[in-house]
């Protein structure tokens, strides 16, 4: 065959798909298309090559500038003529002798992309070279030129490295052929041994450490796709713990891609290194948490990394039957602390054939290790005030403990007395954003195994057989141990969901950012954050504008779905420090609008809190209700969706003014306000100021000896659901605002009050009993209050 015309790059496409699919899927490995492998090495390797280039040029052109005045026959001119020639001469040496390694090289994809640019280079560097001596360069180019021996890879899979040397080969000859009449010098093809096959990241055997790389001046590739989560499925238990073994400093959590990103980053800032910069291709997870620790520890050093481009969310290309859809991303570093540029995909079509387009805009600034420009989310701290009230819901460890409601009658529930404390309602994400299930989750929390035999031997029996079996073969000895409880039973939210009506809700990884009240009589699944707070007020917050850009910025995504991790979404949120009055309004508004909710999905089966949002979505964008079609116009009807849009503008107004902020923010201005403000509360409450967000809850378990103390003054259960911390404010004198601040002590309730409580959160205490008393009475009679021992205590009425 001729293969003068053949692009080398479909030598990856080929050893991917003659791969075993277990076992593709099982490595990561994905040979990256060749337009997006141009992108990728085009900002590593070219653009500071052409960079020195174009001052190369600038040379040149200076030195001609002092020829053009010259006669033909001075003798100055060729002097000049000479040193303009040595500037490009000195270039080309300088080319001749970079090398690009690709620590997971696979066919060689990134190395052949790398030398055919460089080698374009190198034809710009001839011609200025021939106008300069004004003949032809083909001789002084004979004695050296970019070729095979400077493009350095490694890789495991034997067939992919052999055919890696093969493709730098073809790519190299294919450019001679183009753009020379000569042959080649002999002998032609040569044995540089620059693809080494063997492991990048771990040299295994009795002292497992890391294998020394070859020296290069830049680094590019795409390594494995393997989650941290999947390394040991993936790649053995042995291959896993020898990695660690290599490898102390990086925490287990970490992706696979991230021991190349991590390793490269300490070689770029060794003293004497020749490394100038390395880039990457990674899965877009490179912006959460657990691999942003290995990032940060770079770009915070006392002599820090630079990410001088950055493409956080890249389309993939082609995805193979046997994976699901993955979303990369890019990162080039270099050594430094200045600006670089973020470009964020703007349009994407054509990704299922050869020629993608996709088209950016960019932001220059600081790149943060989130991969975003402005507000750095990422330098934000856990605040106190929001301690010990989120979690993710149960992990089972077995599909035994899930139940229909006839199976649960089945088991006991409804004869046995207490069983219903045990088997209780199940919720998953799924069951939040489209329709429940109906599934009930058997919940042995608080009993031993023996009890449960003795008390429920039905559920006893159906664990055992149908949950234990899986439990066995489970590797954690403490799992298989408490085999009739769920693997994480979540030990750290239940007390903060114990005494509660109510919580709030969110899933962890989907399309929108929905917070909603969930009965306290539902277990959350693994998959749903469940926050402690029974308030309105608090749910309004979480709901509106602010929490929602803070929440897409901090929690990362999984594919193309936002994800909402308790430690960065919600520890470190600030909530605004609103009065009664600023807090009512968004207290109305998130009941009216958790109400409306759940009546359009009631009396329409066909609506999902995702169709709504889909429908609500498409309205703040621009799409006119005319303009919507089906089935998005009969959600637009059933759901009244202009109303849920005007109740979320309202609350988002609402919001805004609780923090004394103007509702025409930019989501950059949002999130540069909220990192101050966070920097701030973490401040006030290294002075001893914590605005505890449920202080009846958290106090006695995280407060200061002085909080405790000021609990303790107030005495009595219900007296502590509203405690004030620090100045108690003025019962107020308008009859008006009296009903809005009884009110507002009552909904940060989680139990119900009396009177006597409640005048004790007011400076003026028992003074203003009488009037407090007239409110609840007034409030009763009305319908705003209920009250289940005949007028002696009262609570808010809620829609759960």
């Amino acid at each position: 065959y001729n293969w003068r015309d053949v692009d080398p790059s479909i030598f990856g496409t080929l050893v991917e798909q003659a791969l075993d699919p277990q076992e593709r899927k099982r490595l990561g490995a994905h040979y990256t298309p060749r337009a997006y492998v141009e992108r990728l090495v085009i900002a590593t390797v070219i653009e500071p090559l052409r960079a020195e280039w174009e001052k190369t040029l600038q040379a040149i052109e200076l030195k001609k500038s002092e020829i053009a005045p010259l006669g033909p026959f001075d003798k100055q001119r060729e002097v000049l003529m000479s040193e303009a020639r040595s500037y490009a001469e000195r270039f080309h040496r300088k080319l001749t002798d970079t090398r690009v390694l690709d620590p997971a090289c696979g066919t060689g994809n990134f190395l052949y992309v790398s030398l055919e640019l460089m080698k374009r280079l190198e034809g710009e560097v001839i011609d200025v070279v021939e106008a300069l001596q004004g003949q032809t360069g083909a001789t002084w180019l004979a004695r050296s030129n970019i070729d095979p021996h400077q493009f350095l890879g490694l890789e495991l899979n034997p067939r992919a490295a052999a055919i890696a040397e093969l493709v730098l080969w073809i790519g190299f000859l294919q450019w001679h052929f183009r753009t020379r009449a000569d042959m080649p010098p002999e002998p032609i093809l040569q044995a540089f041994k620059n693809i080494e096959q063997r492991d990048a990241v771990v040299e295994t055997g009795k002292n497992p450490c890391r294998p020394i790389w070859p020296e290069a001046e830049f680094i590019v590739g795409n390594p494995p796709f393997i989650g941290g989560k999947d390394l040991r499925a993936r790649l053995g238990d042995e291959y896993v713990k020898e990695l660690w073994a290599a490898h102390p400093h990086m925490n287990e959590s970490a992706d696979f891609v991230m021991y190349w990103w991590d390793r490269a980053a300490e070689l770029l800032m060794r003293k004497g290194t020749p490394l100038r910069r390395f880039g990457f291709v990674t899965t877009n997870s490179i912006s959460q948490v657990f691999q942003r620790r290995v990032m940060e520890k770079h770009l915070n050093a006392k002599k820090p990394l630079l990410l001088v481009m950055a493409i956080p969310d890249h389309p993939w290309t082609k995805a193979s039957a046997d994976s699901a859809a993955v979303r990369i991303a890019m990162t080039v570093c270099e050594a430094g602390n200045q600006d670089g540029v973020l470009r964020e995909v703007t349009l994407e079509q054509g990704l299922q054939t050869d020629t993608p387009l996709i088209e950016f805009a960019e932001k220059a600034g600081k790149i943060n290790s989130d991969l975003t420009v402005g507000a750095d989310v990422t330098s934000v701290v856990a605040l106190k005030a929001n301690d010990g009230l989120s979690s993710r819901g149960m992990m089972l460890f077995g599909a035994g403990f899930i139940v229909t409601l006839q199976e649960a009658e089945h088991l006991g529930l409804g004869n046995r007395p207490g069983l219903e404390k045990h088997i209780r309602d199940y919720r998953n994400g799924r069951d939040l954003t489209a329709r429940p299930r109906g599934a009930m989750v058997i919940d042995l929390f608080g009993l031993e195994a023996d009890e449960v035999r003795q008390r429920f031997p039905e559920v006893y029996q159906h664990v055992l057989a149908k949950v234990k079996p899986e439990r066995d073969v489970n590797r954690d000895k403490d799992i298989c141990r408490r085999w009739w409880l769920f693997g994480r039973t979540r030990d750290e939210i239940r007390p903060a969901l114990a005494p509660l009506s109510r919580y709030i809700a969110t899933v962890e990884t989907a399309k929108h950012r929905i917070f909603q009240f969930l009965d306290a009589s539902i277990l959350p699944d693994n998959m749903i954050v469940a926050i402690g707070l029974a308030d309105s007020y608090q749910l309004g917050v979480l709901s509106a504008r602010p929490h929602v850009t803070w929440a897409l910025a901090q929690g990362g995504t999984l594919e193309n779905r936002p994800r909402y991790t308790k430690s960065q979404c919600f520890d470190p949120f600030p909530f605004p420090a609103a009065d009664d009055l600023q807090q009512q309004p968004i207290r109305a508004l998130a009941e009216e609008f958790n109400a409306h909710r759940k009546r359009v999905l009631a009396d329409h089966p066909h609506l999902t809190l995702t169709g709504l949002y889909n429908v609500l979505e498409k309205l703040r964008t621009g799409t006119t209700p005319a303009a919507l079609e089906q089935p998005d116009r009969a959600i637009f009807d059933d759901g009244l969706v202009l109303i849920m849009q005007e109740l979320h503008d309202k609350l988002d107004a609402a919001v805004f003014d609780a923090y004394g902020w103007p509702a025409t923010l930019t989501d950059d201005e949002i999130l540069t306000r909220l990192v101050a403000l966070n920097k701030a509360r973490a401040k006030e409450e290294q002075s001893g100021l914590v605005r505890w967000l449920r202080p009846d809850y958290q106090i006695p378990r995280f407060g200061s000896v002085k909080e405790k103390a000021e609990l303790d003054l107030l005495g009595g259960g219900m007296a502590t659901e509203t405690v004030v911390v620090g100045p108690k404010p003025n019962y107020p004198t308008d009859g008006l605002e009296q009903v809005y601040a009884v009110m507002a002590v009552l909904s940060r309730a989680t139990i119900q009050m009396d009177a006597n409580a409640i005048v004790l959160t007011f400076k003026q205490g028992r003074k203003i009993a009488s009037k407090v008393t007239a409110v609840l009475e007034a409030g009763l009679r009305y319908g705003d209050l209920t009250s289940t021992d005949g007028g002696r205590t009262y609570r808010l009425r809620r829609v759960a």
